[in-house]
């Protein structure tokens, strides 16, 4: 029986890192499921209001996410450039969530572009890492279609890496 529990200590762990970021589910709300790419800063902003008003925030719920679609371009230096018409400044957005006691998440994928042909941040990990950290990104969804058939477990690390090299926990 000991034998048992030994090499149940031994082997029986779960491989993480310990950064302090997802210790618990992610309790909120994801724009794809009712508005796919009929995304906006005001959606996204109403979105923010109408959990806090409705105290949903008390039960845990937290994250507000912005799925695929917010993406428009990126620059001639390959920075991720939101839709400048559906988000004109994403700062501005994250911060107007954080007023509100939640979190800001985004998604984006492991291929050249996402589902939805937006950019994707293949071969941009640490530029998007880096611009997800300075908007004031809490949360990632990170998708893989587009991803020139490169198996997940080699592309996710990638990202996981840049964003822990922020410094900030996304």
């Amino acid at each position: 029986m000991s034998a048992i529990l030994i090499l149940s200590l031994l082997f029986g762990g779960v491989l993480s890192l310990n950064n302090g970021l997802g210790r618990t589910p992610q309790m909120g709300w994801n724009s794809w499921n009712h508005f796919h790419c009929d995304v906006s800063d005001q959606l996204i902003r109403a979105t923010a209001d109408a959990i806090v008003s409705k105290g949903l925030d008390k039960h845990g719920y937290v994250y507000v996410n912005i799925d695929d679609c917010w993406a428009g371009s990126r620059a001639s230096d390959g920075t991720i450039i939101p839709d400048p018409k559906a988000f004109p400044d994403m700062t501005a957005l994250a911060s107007y969530v954080h007023s509100k006691g939640l979190k800001f998440g985004l998604y984006s994928d492991a291929g050249e572009k996402t589902c939805a042909g937006r950019p994707g941040s293949l071969n941009h990990e640490v530029s998007d890492a880096n611009t997800y950290a300075k908007w004031g990104v809490d949360y990632l969804k990170y998708d893989n279609c587009n991803n020139d058939s490169i198996n997940p477990e080699i592309r996710y690390p990638v990202m996981r890496n840049a964003l822990n090299k922020t410094g900030r926990p996304i």
